[in-house]
């Protein structure tokens, strides 16, 4: 099916529908909260009766949005029409939807598994809130300043302040769009992507004492312990990985301990690299650049098969390199 097709589709079964579930991932990052809050929003200003559920509810650098009060951690009833957005398979809301026929799947990530009735997924896409930017006002939908602003946090945050290899002039647009909407650039930039929280930091300090480099590889741990202790209240990394990809070399690690006895597992790849095969091996996914995976184990064992997959990786695409310049 064509991506006009699908998106028409998908406009329409948003037009039709009165009840409406929207979910996103676990651990959600600014793409996920800025999709889930522009969708949300303007369907409820369209009239519709909107449920907005994160599993992980809203990161406390994300409050700041209007509307992320409307968030809900759980499901409380069952929609006539269930979306998920900026997901690449259902295991990642959190089984949110266990046994629930997903109607629609809006998502970017190359690695999607394209698990709904109608799936608009758009690789080149530079983050899932640009496709809703692009097609609320295809589809009717209203855009106020509250929705440019969710909108617009996505696609900043997503490119890590437009300066990812996907960025393209349309991307540009959109933002310029979206600032005529209301949205503000530097605020959404100061709350969405720089500022972190004094606990943040000190869970940064963790992860920065332990940095390791091998080579072009570079890798850190953070440990549920460090999360304790600097008082850090998220499952996430505090965006460490983001920090570290700044970093001289090809390849960043970041593994991230878990209460559930999994270890949160973030690649990122200088341009040229396609780290999301790696992350697949590990039953995640992602993008070329940046991708993922929950990977089941100790600390300790995890980060043992990680970097021997992750080096074997750089070893490969090296001597690729090495015979084509022969």
């Amino acid at each position: 099916m064509k991506p006009e097709s699908t998106r028409q589709l998908v406009g329409e079964a948003l037009q039709k529908a009165e009840n409406i579930l929207l979910v996103s991932h676990i651990r959600p990052d600014g793409d996920a909260i800025g999709a889930l809050l522009g969708l949300g929003l303007s369907l409820i200003q369209a009239g519709k009766t909107v449920q907005i559920v994160s599993r992980d509810g809203v990161p406390p650098n994300l409050r700041f949005l209007k509307g992320s009060e409307r968030v809900q951690r759980s499901v409380t009833g069952m929609a006539r029409l269930i979306v998920v957005v900026d997901c690449s398979d259902l295991e990642r809301t959190g089984n949110l939807l266990e046994g629930e026929m997903v109607d629609v799947n809006i998502d970017h990530h190359i690695t999607n598994l394209h698990f709904a009735r109608y799936n608009l997924v758009e690789p080149t896409a530079v983050a899932t809130s640009a496709i809703l930017a692009e097609c609320l006002p295809e589809w009717g939908l209203p855009m106020d300043a509250s929705v440019a602003s969710a909108l617009l946090t996505g696609i900043i945050t997503d490119t890590i302040g437009f300066r990812t290899a996907n960025m393209n002039p349309a991307a540009l647009r959109l933002a310029a769009d979206l600032m005529e909407k209301g949205a503000h650039l530097s605020e959404v930039y100061r709350r969405g992507l720089v500022q972190k929280t004094f606990e943040a930091a000190r869970f940064w300090g963790a992860g920065l004492m332990r940095l390791q480099r091998s080579d072009s590889l570079l890798w850190t741990t953070l440990r549920q312990v460090d999360r304790q202790e600097a008082g850090y209240p998220g499952n996430d990394d505090a965006d460490l990985v983001n920090m570290l990809s700044g970093v001289d070399g090809d390849v960043v690690v970041v593994l991230n301990e878990q209460k559930s006895g999994k270890i949160k597992v973030s690649w990122r790849a200088r341009p040229g690299l396609d780290i999301s095969v790696l992350a697949l091996q590990f039953g995640g996914g992602g993008h070329p650049a940046a991708a993922g995976a929950e990977v089941p184990g100790s600390l300790s064992d995890v980060e043992h098969r990680v970097l021997e997959a992750t080096r074997k990786f750089l070893d490969e695409k090296a001597g690729t390199n090495g015979k084509g310049n022969a």
